[in-house]
């Protein structure tokens, strides 16, 4: 195997192009490091991104929050800024691995490892979130949502990796809010999950949603279906159990032993009801 640790993007995506054999760009390590250990798992390059400044910055711009691809989750929490304008984003990143985990692992690398229960997704895609992706040829931005094509796999083409995780800058009158289900109080897979963004009108109606399912389909689900069934409700009864019912038929899970698709099928509408109305609360006191 061999290691590298660039100091710019440029030979980042030179490396990853010009590899042979399997190459994985290294942020946080915590899943790439466990991979590593299986006597199945072959990797011909590692590159350490976090020799690089910018990867591991969190700027706040005038279109929002840019989060470097080697950023810990444990650090989200840390800025005020970023807490305060997308906290359901930051809970949702919080809620990966234990406070050891915490320090090391990455939304990016959470986003390119591609579970479908991955927790930071749902919520980064309810938030309308970008990614920028660097080639050889130049970066570009695609929505978080377009990463994950299915369990393991990404849209990522050889020479590129993600280098910033962009959050737009929050609404007037806007909220967000991720939850799951567990088996365990912590430490454990999302069976389902739930983000869900709201923007308020001035008289409290709701002028705009985004809803995204975790562990209920191949990845992320965004549910246009379950946006409309609450746009321009007050999250009155019928609108949520609209909201329930779309995010339940907007489902594909699958049968195991951490769930049946009935139960998956009936808790995603259950989270997706609670998750409204919080970020209807929060919509609420911007």
């Amino acid at each position: 195997m061999r290691y590298e640790r660039p100091k710019t993007t440029a030979e980042v995506t030179n490396l990853l192009a010009g590899a042979v054999g399997r190459a994985f760009v290294l942020a946080g390590g915590t899943d790439l490091l466990v991979r590593m250990k299986s006597d199945d798992f072959e990797v011909d390059l590692v590159v350490d991104i976090k020799a690089i400044p910018s990867m591991s910055e969190i700027s706040e711009t005038a279109d929002g929050f840019e989060i470097g691809a080697a950023v810990p989750c444990a650090v989200l929490g840390e800025n005020k800024a970023l807490v305060a304008a997308w906290p359901g984003v930051v809970e949702a990143a919080n809620l990966i691995g234990s406070t050891q985990i915490q320090g090391r692992c990455t939304i990016a690398g959470n986003l390119c490892n591609a579970s479908p229960a991955a927790d930071s997704v749902p919520a980064m895609v309810a938030a309308g979130a970008h990614a920028r992706i660097a080639s050889p040829d130049g970066a570009k931005i695609v929505a978080v949502e377009e990463i994950p094509v299915g369990p393991g796999e990404t849209s990522l083409k050889k020479g590129e990796f993600i280098e910033a995780i962009l959050i737009p800058k929050r609404s007037p009158r806007s909220g967000d809010a991720y939850l799951r289900f567990i088996p365990r109080t912590e430490m454990d897979i999302a069976v389902v999950g739930a983000g869900v963004r709201l923007t308020l009108d001035e008289q409290g109606g709701i002028e705009s949603a985004r809803v995204a399912l975790g562990a209920v389909g191949p990845k992320v689900v965004l549910s246009e279906e379950a946006a409309r069934a609450i746009v321009g409700s007050k999250l009155e009864e019928a609108a949520l159990d609209a909201l329930a019912e779309a995010c339940s038929a907007a489902s594909t899970p699958i049968d195991d032993k951490r769930g049946t698709v009935e139960f998956r099928k009936h808790v995603v509408g259950v989270l997706a009801r609670r998750a409204a109305k919080l970020a209807y609360k929060r919509a609420g006191e911007n």
